[in-house]
């Protein structure tokens, strides 16, 4: 069965994409349409790029993932599509499908704009009609001109401390309001984050409810989150702001 997933911007209230599913389904009926989110925050390509590389390797191959964060349409930034590890994936080249495209083997075409494509809303007269092309089957070369400039933009590493821990950032806030940072959990350690000293924890079950704690993420992240409660609003913080990893015994 042809697969499709989506992620974009527009909410559910105003019907942008319910028209692009009305695309994709009039061109491919039997199409499976997989709603990944629309609740990625206004314009946030950043968020975007995170959400994508979490879930597009998970789908098995042949999926084409449709991913439209775009708050260029209608400038002069190329419309993509890529073909990378056996999946493709369709959007803007604004940085957000650098997942895909940063892995070796990757390919991707710049899609033409056809003629009376709203300058607003690349979503429906352009990326979903691309989509059904790939789910038809159509080979990438024939449905975009080659295309090697596309706009990267990589997850930053933790910087390493004399101490062996590591300097870093939060990545992104997620729905709970966890902190995601860019630290990895090599050899454990304390995490200093807005002044507070945290000790790597299992589970959100090792401490108490409304306490802050820091653990490792599903996506073998440390995160820092509040039990029962909200990290971000807790420690007023956001994407961003600093975090450290310290080793037991290093320096404060």
């Amino acid at each position: 069965m042809p697969l499709v997933t989506l992620l974009t911007d527009f909410g559910t209230a105003d019907g942008y994409v319910a028209e692009m599913k009305g695309v994709l389904l009039s061109g491919m009926p039997t199409a499976q349409l997989v709603d990944v989110s629309h609740d990625v925050p206004a314009q946030d390509v950043e968020f975007a790029r995170l959400s994508f590389a979490r879930y597009w390797r998970r789908f098995p191959a042949g999926t084409v993932h449709l991913v439209v964060v775009d708050p260029d349409v209608g400038t002069a930034r190329k419309a993509l599509a890529i073909e990378s590890d056996g999946r493709f994936a369709v959007g803007p080249d604004n940085g957000v499908l650098s997942p895909a495209m940063l892995l070796p083997g990757a390919r991707a075409v710049a899609l033409p704009i056809p003629y009376g494509a709203s300058p607003t809303f690349h979503g429906r007269d352009v990326f979903a009609p691309a989509a059904v092309r790939l789910l038809r089957g159509d080979p990438l070369d024939e449905i975009g001109t080659s295309f090697s400039d596309a706009v990267l933009h990589r997850t930053p590493e933790a910087q390493r401390r004399p101490d062996g821990g590591q300097d870093g950032r939060v990545l992104s806030v997620d729905r709970f309001g966890n902190l995601i940072t860019n630290l990895t959990a090599r050899g454990g350690g304390t995490v200093e984050l807005a002044g507070h000293l945290l000790r790597l924890s299992g589970t959100y079950g090792d401490v108490t409810e409304g306490e802050l704690l820091a653990l490792v993420g599903s996506h073998g992240l440390i995160e820092v989150a509040v039990r029962g409660g909200n990290a971000a609003r807790t420690l007023n913080i956001g994407r961003g702001a600093p975090v450290t990893l310290r080793r037991d015994g290093g320096a404060a």
